[in-house]
């Protein structure tokens, strides 16, 4: 019963597969030489097959179907006679927009300021003397320190690891092969599926699969490598997007030119494709730091006592009704992200000064 199960379910794969490689339901139907509706059907058989829910997978599904349209029309924006673009200041466009973007950020940082606020008070809304024993209690009796540490070396792990991985595997998507191989489709839905898969699902997923005893890479589970692993791969579609749009906008000569001249691919990418694409690896390096500092759903079912991350245990200490400890706790993190996105500022300041002087040349 089993075995035929599998059967059937691998019949339903070889119908999504063509799905994937066409991009939509239409011409994968033409493809196989059945109606659109007994596509649709067919889907609809192998959630039931597979038992689970993949229903919410539609919408990555469906961007995924209109990423691919796109791609075939998408154009490189920058050749080798591309001039940066400068738009020219209109306060009629300027002044409505900054006032709306100075809304927006006066409501989040309110919000934000009230979970500071009430991290400094006695016991809100009764007691408001200031006082720091939050923080002396969050960080040292609740242990969060420890907590705080563990996800400072998550976050650091995480994007040091994730940003070339993610990079790199987007170049050789896009610069290496043929873009319409069965393997490339293939791989650009499995890099766009995380963004339809809750990370909930994802931490309970990593526990049937590594907490098997039978598994070779059982002893990853409760390891500071897993909740690495998981956080790459819960952020893997943004951060892919990211990169795969920087490397689309580069026009394909550069490599053709390189090869005329003998130069090898590796000198190109090192030379010309990573610092052109340099603000984009960037900005995945900063997304990918904040996201796991402050994630909880993907890592909720994956910690130990010794890898326990700061969010979790403020998710914990509000649980446990310690409202203050946990607004304090809290604010320490936003504090280290908006720190941690100030020097990324600096930095990423200087680099694009050294790197992509050329974006700022006067023309």
């Amino acid at each position: 019963m089993e075995q035929q199960k599998i059967e059937q379910l691998w019949g339903h794969l070889h119908w999504l597969t063509v799905l994937s490689q066409q991009g939509s339901f239409t011409a994968a139907a033409d493809r196989l030489g059945v109606s659109k509706a007994a596509m649709s059907q067919r889907v609809a058989e192998l959630e039931r097959v597979a038992g689970v829910a993949l229903v919410r997978l539609r919408p990555g599904l469906f961007a995924f179907c209109v990423d691919r349209q796109v791609q075939r029309r998408q154009q490189a924006s920058l050749t080798a006679r591309a001039v940066p673009y400068r738009p020219r200041p209109d306060w009629r466009r300027d002044g409505p927009l900054l006032l709306f973007s100075l809304l927006l950020a006066g409501a989040m940082l309110a919000v934000l300021g009230m979970a500071a606020y009430t991290s400094v008070i006695t016991f809100w809304p009764y007691n408001l003397e200031l006082t720091l024993g939050h923080y002396r209690y969050g960080l040292v009796e609740a242990g969060v320190l420890g907590a705080y540490l563990n996800s400072l070396q998550i976050a650091l792990l995480t994007a040091l690891l994730g940003t070339p991985f993610i990079f790199v595997t987007a170049y050789l998507l896009e610069k290496t092969g043929a873009r319409q191989s069965a393997l490339h489709g293939a791989v650009q839905g499995m890099a766009s599926l995380p963004m339809g898969v809750p990370g909930l699902v994802l931490g309970i997923g990593y526990i049937l699969f590594f907490n098997h005893p039978d598994n070779p890479l059982n002893g990853l589970y409760q390891t500071f490598a897993i909740l690495v692993i998981v956080n790459v791969v819960h952020y893997y579609s943004s951060c892919h997007l990211t990169a795969l749009t920087a490397l689309k906008s580069l026009d394909r000569e550069f490599e053709a030119v390189s090869a005329s001249l003998k130069v090898s691919q590796f000198v190109t990418f090192w030379r010309v494709t990573l610092p052109v694409c340099l603000p984009a690896v960037l900005e995945i390096f900063r997304y990918l730091f904040i996201n796991a500092m402050t994630t909880v759903s993907a890592l909720v079912f994956l910690y130990s006592p010794d890898t326990l991350p700061a969010s979790v245990a403020i998710l914990n200490l509000d649980e446990a009704g310690e409202l203050g400890p946990a607004a304090a706790m809290a604010s320490l993190i936003i504090v280290t992200t908006a720190a941690f996105s100030l020097l990324y500022s600096a930095l990423t300041h200087l680099l694009l000064q050294r790197h992509q002087a050329w974006r700022s040349a006067k023309h």
